[in-house]
C-alpha cells in the first residue's frame, strides 16, 4: 500500500461528477467574494485591534496589518492558483492529494476539521461576549454560570448561536450564502461607520512615539515564553519595542 500515492486532477474531476458525489454549483462570484470578506473580518476586529495597539504595539500595530495583508494576499494567490489547477471541491485536502500524496492529504484533512472546530468555538465565544454586553446595556444580566467568562459553567449564548447557525447551514448552501451576505454587510457597515466618524477624532499627537520603548511584561510573560530555551532566541517577554 502506497501511502504517498497521488490522485490525478482528471480522477478528482471524475469523482466529483459521479451522481452520488456531485455537488450543485449554486454560488456565484458575489457569494464567494462576500464569503471571503466575511471570513477575513471576524468578530475580533472590534476588540483585538484596540487591545493590540494599547497593550502591545502602539501605533506601530499598522505595520502588523501591512505584513499580515501581504501574507494574506500571497495565500489568496496560492489558493487561486490551486483552485484553477484542481477545479473540484475539497480545498487544501484535494490540492495536497493531487500534489503531495494521500498521507499528507489525510493529515491536512484532519487539520481542517480541527481548524473549523476551534475557529467555530472561538468565534461563538466572542459573539457571546458581545451579546452579553448588549443585554447588560438594556438592563438584562444573565447569571454568571451561563453567561460565559470567569466562573461560568456553560456558555449558553455561544451554544445557542452555534445551534442556530447549524440549522441555517442544513437548510442549504444558497440560504446560508444569503444569510452570510446579510451578516457581512452589517459588519462592513459597522466598520465603515467607525472609520468615517473616527476620522473626525484623529489626534496626530497619539502617533508619537510610533514605536513605544520596550517594556517588560507586567506580571511576567506566559508560561511558554518563559521557557529558557525560547528566551535564548526570542529574548525575555516584553511589550512594545
Amino acid at each position: 500500500m502506497n501511502i504517498l500515492r497521488k490522485k490525478s486532477v482528471e480522477q478528482s474531476i471524475r469523482d466529483t461528477e459521479a451522481p452520488e458525489h456531485k455537488l450543485n454549483k449554486t454560488l456565484g462570484p458575489i457569494d464567494l467574494i462576500v464569503f471571503g470578506i466575511g471570513v477575513i473580518i471576524g468578530t475580533g476586529i472590534f476588540v483585538l485591534t484596540g487591545n493590540a495597539a494599547a497593550l502591545h504595539a502602539g501605533p506601530a500595530v499598522v505595520v502588523s496589518f501591512v505584513i499580515a495583508g501581504i501574507g494574506c494576499g500571497l495565500a489568496a494567490l496560492c489558493y487561486a492558483e490551486f483552485a484553477s489547477s484542481v477545479p473540484v471541491a475539497g480545498s487544501a485536502y484535494t490540492f495536497s492529494y493531487a500534489s503531495l500524496g494521500e498521507f499528507i492529504a489525510w493529515i491536512i484533512g484532519w487539520d481542517l476539521i480541527l481548524e473549523f472546530l476551534v475557529g467555530a468555538a472561538t468565534v461563538s465565544i466572542g459573539w457571546s461576549q458581545y451579546f452579553v454586553e448588549i443585554l447588560k446595556g438594556i438592563g438584562i444580566t444573565l447569571p454568571a454560570a451561563i453567561a460565559g467568562g470567569s466562573g461560568s459553567v456553560v456558555n449558553v449564548p455561544a451554544a445557542i448561536i452555534v445551534l442556530l447557525l447549524t440549522c441555517v447551514i442544513t437548510l442549504g448552501v444558497r440560504l446560508s450564502s444569503r444569510f452570510n451576505l446579510v451578516v457581512t454587510s452589517i459588519k462592513l457597515t459597522v466598520v465603515l461607520f467607525f472609520i468615517i466618524f473616527g476620522l473626525f477624532f484623529i489626534k496626530a499627537s497619539h502617533w508619537t512615539p510610533f514605536i513605544p520603548p520596550a517594556q517588560p511584561v507586567k506580571g511576567g510573560g506566559t508560561s511558554l515564553l518563559e521557557t529558557p530555551l525560547l528566551q535564548v532566541f526570542l529574548g525575555h517577554p516584553q511589550t512594545f519595542g
